[in-house]
């Protein structure tokens, strides 16, 4: 499954929202249910699913901006 579509899946299931994701989509701060919590899950499915690992000092606000910038995170995780 591309990696858009995985994490837009798992968005989707842990925010418990229907709701299409574009590369600019805003994430924390603009859903109100993607809070620290919803970090904190969404980082354990991509780990889970994905077969990655994100080190604490890595995780920034700045990743969870918008869908396109969590989408590059993960893309460029995976292929390290």
């Amino acid at each position: 499954m591309p990696t858009q579509q995985l994490l837009a899946d798992i968005l989707r299931a842990v925010l418990q929202i229907d709701r299409t994701f574009t590369a600019d989509t805003p994430l924390l701060g603009a859903i109100p249910e993607f809070d620290s919590m919803a970090v904190i899950a969404v980082i354990t499915e991509l780990e889970d699913q994905l077969g990655i690992e994100f080190d604490d000092d890595e995780i920034s606000a700045e990743i969870f901006e918008n869908f396109g910038q969590l989408q590059q995170f993960v893309e460029l995780k995976q292929v390290a």
